[in-house]
């Protein structure tokens, strides 16, 4: 009899031990153990060889922790067989029921979670040398569990356990929820740049028609009083046609060539410009935005000209742009800030329709649709299905969109009414 009840309780910390392990090297931090096997330390190396053999250390884990379940209760029902007779199948089952849960599962499991990093670095040998000792059978059950699932024409990836890398990074971005100014935006900021492949240039870029570009064959004088007037260093330059782009002028070029050479201090005709030009680079407006960072990056240049899939002029796009959907608005001193946002005395948001809903998603953390449509204009025409009226009002995602000013068939300006937080809805009952 005691060597019996000995032999359960050692099974049951067995189960503990396995069911703890389970979770800590689960819910470590796989960034932490990273950081820690590059400072040298061979434990972290430990852990992150385990996550690398997902498969292997699952198949050990659930292999260990049922054999020595099962043992303990095949243990105590033969031991209260004895002492009951067959009511002692019914005492066995109980108790071992409650002990399971409680020792094996929920107390070490509950341990391991809120302390899975120190658990994980203290298990890691124990359970590398379990996962190579088991490796034959664990092998043998992975072949029979891959077959099986073949069989039902369904393909097993253990790593799916785990969850995907980029999956991870959301989640854990989304985690952090305080309200705090400097948590906003570096929250903003890391969602920006796990969403660069996924957001083209297209809704990015300067659209042509608030594009600057200087006619190439004005006189050589009022092409450079145009460049001295712009707030911008570079300016395409078109010839016939404002779509036909034919060069981009540099600021510092143009100077350089008025004051940097003697024998040229000034330019003297049409071919004298081009010739301190640059030629235009064209990207399609389907480029997704880290693929468009790549090759500013590969180029050494900072401005593309944007075309559609008929090779028509779409706008501008610069590396500030990019960098801009990253850290936010980049303004210099030459910069004209037009925010396009305002905020009215009762909390609505009276919004120019050229701005964009990444921007305002970013900035006032909403949730708008960006797939459609790219500008808040935009978005208004596509869930409408018309060009409104000034004074119609629409309601879209939880949001009142109420048409404030029209140009022609372009909405200038909206006001916009975001949903009621569950604060907000109180004040206005108790008011």
């Amino acid at each position: 009899m005691l060597i019996s009840l000995s032999a359960i309780f050692v099974l049951l910390l067995l189960s503990a031990f396995f069911s703890g392990s389970e979770t800590a090297l689960t819910a470590a931090s796989r960034p932490a153990m990273h950081q820690m096997e590059q400072l040298g330390d061979t434990r972290a190396r430990l852990v992150n060889q385990l996550h690398a053999r997902k498969e292997r250390l699952i198949g050990t884990i659930l292999l260990g922790n049922n054999l020595v379940n099962i043992l303990a209760s095949a243990i105590a029902t033969s031991v209260l067989i004895t002492m009951f007779g067959e009511a002692g199948v019914l005492y066995a089952t109980i108790a071992m029921t409650l002990l399971v849960l409680i020792f094996a599962e929920v107390l070490p499991k509950t341990y391991a979670f809120e302390n899975a990093n120190r658990m994980a670095l203290t298990i890691a040998p124990l359970v590398n040398f379990l996962v190579i000792v088991l490796s034959p059978v664990t092998q043998s059950i992975n072949v029979l569990i891959r077959c099986i699932f073949h069989l039902f024409r369904h393909e097993f990836d253990a790593s799916e356990v785990f969850g995907r890398g980029d999956e991870e990074l959301r989640g854990a971005i989304e985690l952090h929820d305080r309200d705090d100014v400097d948590v906003k935006s570096e929250r903003a900021m890391l969602r920006s740049v796990l969403e660069l492949s996924e957001v083209q240039v297209g809704e990015v870029m300067t659209h042509r028609k608030h594009l600057v570009a200087i006619d190439v064959t004005l006189p050589p004088d009022e092409i450079i009083r145009e460049v001295l007037e712009s707030p911008y260093t570079r300016i395409p330059l078109w010839r016939d046609d404002p779509d036909n782009i034919v060069a981009i002028l540099h600021a510092k070029a143009l100077l350089r060539a008025l004051f940097g050479d003697p024998e040229k201090e000034n330019l003297q005709s049409e071919e004298d410009v081009m010739r301190v030009a640059s030629e235009p680079w064209f990207v399609p407006e389907t480029t997704t935005l880290d693929d468009q960072l790549e090759a500013f990056r590969e180029r050494r240049e900072h401005f593309a000209i944007v075309v559609d899939e008929y090779g028509a002029l779409m706008g501008i796009v610069t590396l500030e742009d990019v960098l801009e959907e990253i850290v936010g608005d980049i303004a210099d001193e030459h910069d004209v800030a037009v925010s396009g946002v305002h905020v009215d005395a009762d909390g609505h948001y009276v919004v120019e329709g050229t701005v964009t809903i990444r921007d305002l998603n970013r900035e006032l953390e909403w949730n708008l649709p960006d797939e459609e449509a790219s500008t808040v204009a935009g978005l208004v025409l596509h869930e409408s299905r018309r060009i409104p009226e000034i004074g119609q009002a629409f309601m879209f995602h939880g949001f009142r969109f109420e048409i404030l000013c029209r140009h022609r068939h372009q909405i200038t300006s909206i006001l916009i009414t975001p949903p009621m937080d569950d604060d907000t809805k109180e004040a206005i009952i108790v008011s």
